[in-house]
This record gives structure tokens, sequence and C-alpha cells, in this order.
């Protein structure tokens, strides 16, 4: 069975071709085939198929679209399915774009001048027109381009052969042509130019040169490339030229890893998930997200060091600074340092960065690199840079979960978690010693660092510094919720734990900010979970539905987890830094009495069905706008359960703000319940001690 993809799609078997029906089936059929022998996922299928139509809807329509195609090719085990999703099985010289390029890659290879023409010419009369025609498909659009590419290239290629040869004179027709519809690529000027030079038409070769630059100049507003403007003086001077083809430059092999992050420890798991996926062909590209200072770019860069063996065609490495104190890098920079660390010169990168982007993959393609983005903002910012084929494995880290990634280009996804305990006690006792850091001692500072390799980092170099060594000074700095976070600033906006912080902040939409500043006036224990009703009335939001949407925002972000359905937490860094933005809110008096509002209505609610005689009483704050819906007992005690740490908080926020009738109001709703479970005495306990005018720590 054959495949032709270099033109309208088309299926043989022989020579007899096979009617694919209909252009649902056809573009299925190219789908496929774009990605040949590699899984592709039910959704993403439905998604390019449909325009985003539902999931359900999409899966049926699809699975009866798989259906219909096995029966149409014959050959109904080809088209293979399981949970990672449908691949079409393509056995070697099949696949008429893979043949083009096999032999494009024997060419380059070659340094017979004529057994490149002859192979380049084979190669290009594979081509009967516009890769996939007529299927106007936004998912091949960006393959099409790679593939068209790669046949311009081809051309440019075979020309230098030719040249090569000495057949100037028979290949400016073909020139010529080329030329009038590829009107910005300078390398095809060339070529015309040296072949009209050597055919003893130096007027014409110059005539071709100045409507080249007059074209480049009206078009782009620049000057030719060095090489087209030096090969002009060359012909002027009456020199002879000399076309050396690409293929006599080796192939550069890039080694731009950053140093190795020294006294690196743990993360055991995760160094051994990516040993996994650089190993897998059908896993290209892997994104290892984040909180901010959770230590992606440190794993990553170890990983990569240890790894960089698998990748003999060498390893590319760019910050994107999608987050930090710089603006983010464009892809059109980017992708001009790839190309030219890959050995294309300056002058034939092309302006336009879809074009850049089809070069850069035609450059990688079949080559086993390593590339990786580091600090993404966002997956529009990686996507030109992925390269066509899977020979390559494709690294990207972002505090952000780029979940477009995973949805439309297959990336696997792997959140990096804070540090287990005895991880941030290992990286301790590296930078400390077991003297000064024993356990005992290392147990409240790393969990004050939330466990954050970067804080824990700059606590250590804090002490080391520190002529005393005293590790009770820095963790009662560090516990100060007023100046907690200016015991871990190095001065330093790339290491200065705020800073870093604030990178994330500044990326947040308008909205979902405010509710992150807000989130500040909660209760920031370590373990406290805040749910979803509690946040819609800190937001003063008329419905649940957008609260969720911005907690949505900022779970991505990784700026809050989400530990359970509509519950949330914030590490205690965060929370001070949430804090500390917080203040600046305007109406300080009128969040707090939302809040607490909304625990005391609420509250008041459960007791009323635990308790049916008692009088309603929420201490005259206004009533949110929406509530839990507690119905039953069951309902009231799960409430009260779930929601004591928050309203213990509550009571000892009101107390620290002078509302003492607010915390008699809790007294009084809430006491009998809690001294009434043997568990829950403590707290029964204290909230008496807050209503008598006692004052317990802060909360």
């Amino acid at each position: 069975m054959r495949f032709d993809v270099l033109g309208p799609v088309r299926v043989r078997h022989g020579t007899v071709d096979v009617p694919v029906p209909g252009l649902l089936r056809q573009r299925l059929l190219a789908l496929l085939l774009a990605h040949a022998n590699t899984p592709v996922s039910a959704e993403w299928l439905s998604v390019a198929l449909w325009g985003g139509e539902p999931e359900r809807r999409g899966g049926s329509k699809l699975h009866l679209l798989v259906h219909r195609l096995r029966k149409t090719l014959g050959e109904p085990e080809r088209l293979v399915s399981d949970a990672g999703g449908y691949w079409l099985q393509v056995e070697p010289d099949e696949l008429d774009v893979e043949r083009f390029e096999t032999l494009l890659n024997l060419a380059e290879r070659n340094f017979d001048p004529q057994r490149r023409v002859d192979m380049l010419r084979q190669a290009l009369r594979l081509w009967r027109g516009c890769p996939y025609h007529d299927l106007d498909l936004t998912e091949l659009a960006g393959e099409t381009q790679r593939i068209e590419e790669r046949r311009l290239v081809a051309l440019e290629q075979l020309h230098a052969a030719e040249l090569d040869c000495g057949r100037h004179a028979f290949i400016i027709a073909e020139l010529t042509e080329l030329v009038r519809e590829n009107p910005l690529r300078e390398r095809l000027h060339a070529l015309l130019m040296t072949a009209l030079y050597r055919s003893g038409r130096q007027a014409d070769a110059l005539a071709v040169y100045r409507r080249a630059r007059r074209t480049v100049v009206e078009e782009l507003g620049l000057e030719p490339g060095q090489a087209l403007r030096e090969l002009e003086q060359r012909i002027l001077a009456g020199e002879h030229i000399e076309f050396e083809p690409p293929t006599a430059r080796p192939p550069t092999r890039p080694a731009q890893l950053p140093h190795d992050v020294p006294g690196f420890v743990g993360r055991d798991a995760a160094l051994a998930e990516l040993d996994r996926l650089g190993e897998k062909p059908e896993v290209p590209i892997a994104v290892i997200a984040g909180t901010a200072g959770v230590g992606k770019s440190a794993l990553v860069t170890h990983w990569a060091h240890a790894a960089r063996e698998r990748f003999p065609d060498g390893q590319l490495y760019v910050d994107l600074r999608g987050y930090g104190p710089d603006q983010p890098l464009s892809t059109t920079e980017v992708l001009a340092g790839f190309l030219r660390s890959l050995g294309i010169p300056g002058d034939a990168i092309p302006a336009d960065a879809t074009e850049r982007a089809a070069r850069f993959r035609t450059v990688v393609d079949q080559r086993r690199m390593l590339i990786v983005l580091d600090n993404a903002a966002d997956p529009g910012q990686v996507r030109p840079l992925l390269p066509g084929t899977p020979t390559s494995f494709v690294v990207v880290t972002s505090r952000d979960s780029l979940s477009g990634l995973s949805a439309r280009d297959g990336a696997y996804r792997l959140v990096l978690d804070r540090m287990h305990a005895d991880e941030a006690h290992a990286l301790l006792t590296d930078r400390l010693g077991e003297q000064v850091m024993s356990a005992e001692a290392a147990r409240p500072l790393i969990e004050r660092c939330a466990r954050l390799p970067l804080a824990l980092r700059v606590a250590a170099e804090r002490i080391h510094q520190s002529t005393s060594r005293d590790v009770g000074e820095l963790l009662e700095a560090l516990t100060d919720e007023q100046r907690g976070l200016d015991a871990l600033d190095t001065g330093d906006e790339h290491t200065s734990v705020r800073a870093v912080f604030s990178w994330s902040y500044r990326n947040l939409p308008e909205d979902a900010a405010r509710l992150f500043r807000l989130y500040g006036f909660t209760c920031r224990h370590a373990g406290h979970r805040i749910g979803v009703f509690a946040l819609t009335a800190l937001l003063g939001a008329e419905d649940v539905q957008t609260t969720r949407r911005l907690l949505d925002v900022l779970v991505r972000a990784h700026l809050l987890t989400e530990v359970s359905y509509g519950r949330y937490e914030m590490h205690a860094l965060l929370g001070d830094y949430a804090a500390e933005l917080a203040v600046l809110e305007q109406d300080k008096p009128a969040i707090v009495a939302r809040l607490l509002g909304f625990y005391l209505h609420t509250a008041d609610q459960a007791m009323r069905i635990l308790q049916p005689g008692r009088d309603p009483d929420a201490g005259g704050l206004p009533a949110p706008v929406v509530m839990p819906n507690l119905s039953n007992q069951e309902s009231a005690v799960k409430w009260l359960e779930t929601e004591r740490p928050n309203l213990m908080c509550a009571a000892e926020a009101a107390a620290s703000s002078g509302m003492s009738d607010l915390v008699t109001t809790l007294f009084q709703m809430l006491h009998g319940y809690l001294s009434g479970e043997s568990r829950y005495l403590d707290d029964a306990d204290r909230l008496k001690a807050l209503a008598t005018g006692a004052m317990p720590e802060d909360c």
C-alpha cells in the first residue's frame, strides 16, 4: 500500500487508486498520516475535525468515522486504537513524504555533485502539488509549511549542485521562475546571479541583484543580506565565483546547557520520570510545571547534564523569560539564535517568523537533539519552537500548567511539587552540615520555608553568613508575618523570594490578581483550607461560577492548590506575600466584614439545624450573596467540622480587630457544639478565652 500527501491525499494498492470518499474521511486520513506511527488522542482529532465540539458527541462521531476509514483502506488492522488514541501503521517507503525526506537526507550527505542532483530531482518528482491539497485543516498548517520549506531548500541545493556540475546555462530558466515565485529568498537570487554571471551575462546578473534589493527594501524595510551584497561586489569586480553547496559544511552540534546546579539533592521520582519520557519517541514534549521557587529549572538542568549523551546531535537551551524582570523573548528572536547555533549563516535566516520556524523544523529533522525551553509564559511562546518530528526531545518549564500544549500538542505534564521534608533536610545539611542543621533544628525552618528549594537555599545562605549561625534567629524573623519575606531577601531580583513571587502575580489578569490579594485576609496556617463559598464572599462576587473561574486561573499558575473539590490551600510564604498585597486594598473593613459575615451566617444556619429552637444571630453582619446548601443535620455537621479551623481564625481575627461583640456571638453560637466533642475541647477553651478578653497567639 502507498500513501501520498505531496499533493491531494491519495491511497494506492499497487498501481490502483483506492478512493477515499467524503471530506471528513480524507481529513482524518491526512491527520493520521501527518502523525504516522504515532498515537494521536481522540480529543485532539475531534477538535481538529469538528472545531471543539463537546467530547461526548465528537467521540461517538469519531468512532464511526474511524470505522468507515478502516473499511475504505481494506486493511483495518493498520488503523490501531487503544487508550492512547488512534494511529495509522505505515511501513517504510510507503509514505511519499518520508521517501522525499529520506532522499534529501541522503543527498545532503553525498559530496558527489552529480549524485546529489540525481537524488534531489528524484525527491522533487514526488511532488504533485501543495501538500494535503484542499483539506483546509489548521492542525496541518505547520506540517505543510515544514514540508514546503524542505522543498524550497531542496530546490536551492539542487541548483547549487547543478552549478557545481557546470550546468549554469541549463538552470537559468528554472531559477528565473523560482525567483519570481519566491521573491524574498535571497539564496535563490544568489543562485540565479551566479548562473547568469557564469554564462557571460554580467549585466543580467546585476539586474537580478537590483530587483532583489528593491523587493527586500519595499517589503521588509531592510537591505539584502551580507552574502548577496558581497556577491554583487564580486560580480562587479569580475572575480571567479564558486557556489559552495550547503552540504559541504558539516552539521553543527550545539551544547548550550547552562552549568549544572551544585549540591543538587533529592527529586529522584521526577528524575526517573524524565529518564522514562526521554526514551519514548511517542512523547516528544514534556512540560515541567510548578509554583515559583520549586526548582523546575534546576531539576531540568541537572537531568539534562546527566542525559546529554543520549542526544548525540546536541542540546539547545533558551530562557524564554516568561516570568522575570526582563521582557519575554519573542519566538522570532529565539529561532534566529537556534538557527545560528545550528550552523545557518545570518544572511540565510528568513525574516518572517513562520519561515524561521519552518527552517528550524527542517534543520532539526531526523536529528536526535535535546531542546530545553525554560521559563515559558504560555503555549503560544512554545509552539513555533517545536520540531516537526519526534526524534528530538523537548522539555519545557513553566509556572503555568500550559494545558494547551497537552491538549493540542500531546505534551506530557509533570507537576513538580514542593520538596519532601527529608529532601529539604538533605539540602540544608549539604549547605550547612549536620552540626548546624540537625533534624530537630531543621524541622520548623523547613516548614516555614514551605519546603521550597529556593527559600531553603536563601535561608541556608543567611545562616552561613551569620556570625552566630543561630537558626533560631532566622526562624524568629521568618515567623514575623509583617517582615517574614524580608528574611529571604538577597538583594537580587532573580533569587529574592518576594521578587520571584511577584513575577507570577504580575502575569495574572487583574480580576484573578485581586482574588490573590484578597486571599491575604484569610487564615494562613499551614494546612488550612479555604472553601469556594468563603472566597466568593471575600471577593464580593454574585455567583460561585465567577469565583471558580478565577480560582482556576490561580491553580493553573500554581499560586493556589485545589486540595479537594472546591477547597484550596496556599503555602505559608505565598500567604505572606498575599497578605503584604492585601494591605494595599482600600476597603479593608468591608472585605473583613464580608468574610466574617460568611462564617457567622453559615455557622448560624448550621447551628439552627442542630438546635432548632435557637434564635438566629449573625452579629449584625451582612449576609453573603451565596451560601452552601445545608439542608439536614449531616450537611450541617460536615460543614462545621470542615470549617472549624477557619471559624477559630475568624474569632481570633475579630478579637484582634476589636470586634468583641462578634467574638461573643461566635462563642454563644459554637461553644456548646465544641465542648460537646472531646476532640474539640481545646478549641472550646480557646474560644472561651477569646470571649472573655484573653488574647491567644496570632492566627
